[in-house]
């Protein structure tokens, strides 16, 4: 338990870093680019495409008709870009943030590793390849858990508590197999996994309940239209911050573990401390 609050705090304080907060927003950086480029090139047909649609259902034309005795004319202008906003957006939201899960974990572990653990060896136990394969299956097999656990969803409590506590088990798979990649060779990253496999899967599950939070940002914003896009950049944001913190927190626990590990096979693993970053506060 002193290991993990230990981790903790240190994964906080890192995260209060001007380097963290400029890692965290590269998926803002992204998502602008990324709809920059899809509004220029897509907007318009994706927009027209979907007018049409609305045009020529049965079931709309109805609506339409509703809405135009209660003075309300040509609604299909207004909804049609808001269809394509929320059809888009998602998609640019998941592609921004996996593309900066697979460059912010790695130079947050380098960091942690150069501030504190300076002459601990790469052994270089998981590759690209290897990562993205485990990568790959880890997220299939939440996506099944996510289909197979739906009908659970009808039930309130149940819908807010199954989605983080999987977004959870996913993010201990994930970061437990990332923060050791590079430094564990793979009979170390399973001694470690093993031996703290229930403390890294309530870390995991601890920070995906901190994942929910952003989610709620993310349903305002699909609520209310108007604030759509101030909540949903906020929303990537939070999204960020949040992972930003969970891999500190796992690369600072981890590391350690790992340390410890190789002091107790008699190699010498020196752990430096240099400045506030370095040590929980007081």
């Amino acid at each position: 338990m002193k290991q993990v609050l230990d981790s903790f705090w240190r994964a906080a304080a890192y995260c209060l870093h001007p380097r963290a907060m400029i890692l965290s927003l590269l998926p803002l950086l992204l998502m602008v680019v990324l709809a920059w480029g899809a509004s220029y090139w897509f907007w318009d047909q994706a927009v027209a495409s979907v007018k049409d649609v609305l045009e020529t259902s049965s079931i709309f034309s109805m609506v339409w008709h509703w809405f135009e005795l209660f003075g309300v004319a040509d609604l299909k202008s207004v909804v049609a870009p808001l269809v394509v906003i929320f059809t888009v957006t998602p998609v640019v939201v998941v592609l921004s943030l996996l593309a900066v899960s697979m460059l912010m974990t790695p130079a947050l572990v380098s960091w942690v590793a150069s501030r504190r653990f300076v002459d601990l060896e790469r052994k270089q136990g998981g590759g690209f390849w290897a990562s993205l394969g485990w990568s790959l299956l880890s997220v299939l097999m939440a996506l099944l858990a996510l289909v197979a656990t739906l009908p659970l969803w009808l039930v309130p409590p149940v819908a807010l508590i199954l989605p983080p506590l999987i977004w959870g088990w996913l993010t201990y798979r994930l970061l437990t197999f990332d923060v050791l990649a590079a430094h564990a060779s793979r009979e170390e990253r399973l001694i470690i996994t093993r031996e703290n496999r229930l403390t890294l899967l309530a870390m995991g599950l601890l920070t995906g309940l901190m994942g929910a939070a952003p989610s709620l940002v993310w349903a305002s914003g699909a609520l209310f239209a108007a604030a759509f896009v101030v909540l949903v950049p906020l929303a990537v944001w939070l999204y960020t911050v949040v992972f930003a913190f969970s891999s500190l927190w796992f690369a600072h626990f981890a590391l350690s573990a790992l340390a410890a590990l190789r002091r107790a096979q008699g190699e010498v693993v020196m752990e430096t401390a240099v400045g506030v970053l370095d040590a929980p506060p007081v």
